[in-house]
């Protein structure tokens, strides 16, 4: 199990997804600054009156949103890919799915102040040690811990 983890945590650095991470946070950063920037110095009409403020308000709101949408989800693909990156890394597919379920069973009984006060490191975490309700998962930034160990469990199979 140990190597399992080991292996995971390897692919993370194969893969270079530090890097990956480092540049979609970057491009969300910049679309939200885009996106304040339209809300306050939104364009002109040709006539030069000032353009609809309500859609300067609604892309100020939604543009960061699906920025970090996106983030979330290239993080998800990131951690699918580390599992399977792992698993070929170590072998064993089985090891790393076996230590998954105990970690996760392991997180869910003790809850992670220091995380839930700065949910910016949850994606350092081999785990999503936030918790949280309805559609957490679009803003996880790791996938359900059940479908990791299906994938894996598969892989072993296959």
């Amino acid at each position: 199990e140990v190597r399992g983890v080991m292996a995971h945590e390897l692919a993370h650095v194969r893969h270079r997804d530090i890097l990956i991470s480092t540049i979609s946070a970057t491009m969300a950063g910049a679309i939200s600054a885009l996106a304040n920037f339209a809300m306050f110095f939104g364009g002109r009409d040709s006539e030069g009156r000032p353009g609809n403020p309500l859609a300067g308000i609604l892309v100020a709101l939604l543009a960061p949103l699906a920025a970090s949408l996106i983030q979330m989800a290239i993080s998800r693909a990131r951690e699918f890919e580390a599992d399977r990156g792992g698993a070929e890394i170590s072998g064993d597919a089985n090891a790393l799915a076996d230590a998954l379920t105990k970690i996760d069973a392991y997180a869910r009984g003790i809850p992670m102040v220091p995380a839930e006060a700065h949910p910016e490191t949850a994606q350092m975490m081999i785990m999503n040690p936030l918790s949280g309700g309805g559609i957490k998962g679009l803003f996880s930034t790791h996938p359900a811990t059940e479908e990791r160990v299906a994938r894996l469990r598969a892989l072993a199979r296959g």
